[in-house]
C-alpha cells in the first residue's frame, strides 16, 4: 500500500465537490435548505463511488440512524486504493444557499487512515490564522493578547486587523472583547469554514477567524490550513445534554482540552478540495448558462503544498447522473 495518497486522486476529489455544487446550485434562493443539502449529498455520494479509495467517513451528515448516506462510519469509494479518512461537508451553508446569500460551498478533506480528528457534531471554539501568524496564537490567552501577537506578525496595527466571527449570542462576549481591543469585525450569519481558510490568503481581507461554530467545520478548516501552512487552535464547546458523554464514547477523554493542529490533522498527507456554490471570500459561485455550467474550485495537497485553482465548464446534458437540471 502506498505511504502517501496518490496525487492523481486530487482532481478526482474536485470532481466530487463539483458534482455537489452543480446539483445543489440550481436551488439557490428557493428557501428549502433541506432540499439544498439533499441534492449536494446525493451527488457527492454518487461521485465518491467512482473514486479509487478504500474510504471511511469520519465527518459527515451524522450518525447512521440520522443520515441515509455520508454518515459517520460509512464506507465510500471503489475499495481499490489507499485506506483513508474522509471528511465531508456536502453543503457548507445550507441556509445561506436557500436564501441566496454568499459563502456556500461543497467541501471534502481526505487523509491517511487515523489522521483526522473524529469531531462529534457539536460546537467548537476556534482561532485560525494564516501562515505569517503561525505560532503566534494561543486559544488559552485573552483575545486581545492574541490580536496584538497576530498584528505584530503581520506587520499591522491591531486596528488594521479584520476578525470574522459568527453572529451568534454565544459569541457576544468575544465580539465585545475584540471591539475593546480595537480590531475591525466582520459578523457573518452562517458558514465560518470559508473565512477560516481565507486567513491564509493575503488578498482575502480576512486576518483572523475566531469564535464558536461547528466542530466538523473546524476539522475541515484545519485540513485546509495544514495544506496552506496556517494554524488553528480549538476547543470543543458542549452545549446540549449528552454531548460530553457522546464525545467520550468517540474516544475523546478530555472534552475541554486545547486542540492543536496535530490533534486536528496528523501529518501533511492530506488533500482538501472545495467548490463554490455561492460567491464568497474564497470561491466564486456556480454560474448556469443554458446547457453549460461554470464552477470555481480549489484543491490543495499538504505533502507538496501545491494549490490548484480550477475553473471548469460543464456540459450539463452529458452529466445527468450528477446534476439536477
Amino acid at each position: 500500500m502506498p505511504k502517501q495518497i496518490e496525487r492523481e486522486l486530487a482532481l478526482e476529489f474536485v470532481r466530487v465537490t463539483e458534482a455537489g455544487a452543480l446539483s445543489c446550485g440550481r436551488l439557490m434562493g428557493m428557501g428549502d435548505k433541506e432540499a439544498c443539502d439533499r441534492a449536494a449529498v446525493e451527488a457527492m455520494r454518487r461521485a465518491l463511488d467512482t473514486v479509487d479509495i478504500d474510504g471511511t467517513i469520519v465527518i459527515g451528515e451524522g450518525e447512521m440512524d440520522q443520515a441515509p448516506m455520508l454518515y459517520i462510519g460509512e464506507k465510500v469509494g471503489t475499495g481499490r486504493g489507499p485506506k483513508v479518512d474522509v471528511a465531508v461537508d456536502p453543503l457548507e451553508g445550507t441556509t445561506v444557499l436557500s436564501k441566496g446569500l454568499p459563502r456556500s460551498m461543497t467541501v471534502i478533506a481526505v487523509a491517511e487512515e487515523g489522521c483526522l480528528f473524529h469531531a462529534p457534531d457539536m460546537y467548537m471554539d476556534k482561532l485560525a490564522v494564516g501562515p505569517k501568524a503561525r505560532g503566534a496564537i494561543d486559544i488559552d490567552l485573552p483575545i486581545e493578547v492574541n490580536l496584538r501577537n497576530i498584528a505584530a506578525c503581520l506587520g499591522k496595527n491591531v486596528s488594521d486587523l479584520v476578525v470574522v466571527i459568527l453572529d451568534r449570542p454565544r459569541n457576544q462576549t468575544l465580539i465585545e472583547n475584540v471591539r475593546k481591543a480595537g480590531a475591525r469585525i466582520q459578523l457573518i450569519p452562517d458558514g465560518d469554514l470559508s473565512p477560516a481558510i481565507a486567513t491564509a490568503f493575503e488578498d482575502s481581507g480576512v486576518d483572523v477567524l475566531a469564535g464558536i461554530g461547528g466542530a466538523p467545520e473546524g476539522v475541515l478548516a484545519a485540513a485546509a490550513l495544514r495544506c496552506l501552512e496556517g494554524e488553528m487552535q480549538a476547543r470543543l464547546w458542549p452545549s446540549r445534554p449528552g454531548e460530553v458523554e457522546r464525545a467520550q464514547a468517540m474516544g475523546i477523554t478530555d472534552v475541554h482540552r486545547k486542540l492543536t493542529m496535530d490533534d486536528l490533522v496528523r501529518g501533511d498527507d492530506v488533500i482538501f478540495a472545495a467548490t463554490g456554490v455561492t460567491t464568497g471570500e474564497l470561491l466564486d459561485g456556480v454560474r448556469y448558462e443554458g446547457s453549460i455550467a461554470k464552477t470555481h474550485s480549489i484543491v490543495m495537497r499538504g505533502t507538496t503544498g501545491t494549490i490548484r485553482i480550477v475553473r471548469a465548464s460543464h456540459r450539463l446534458d452529458k452529466k445527468p447522473f450528477y446534476v439536477r437540471c
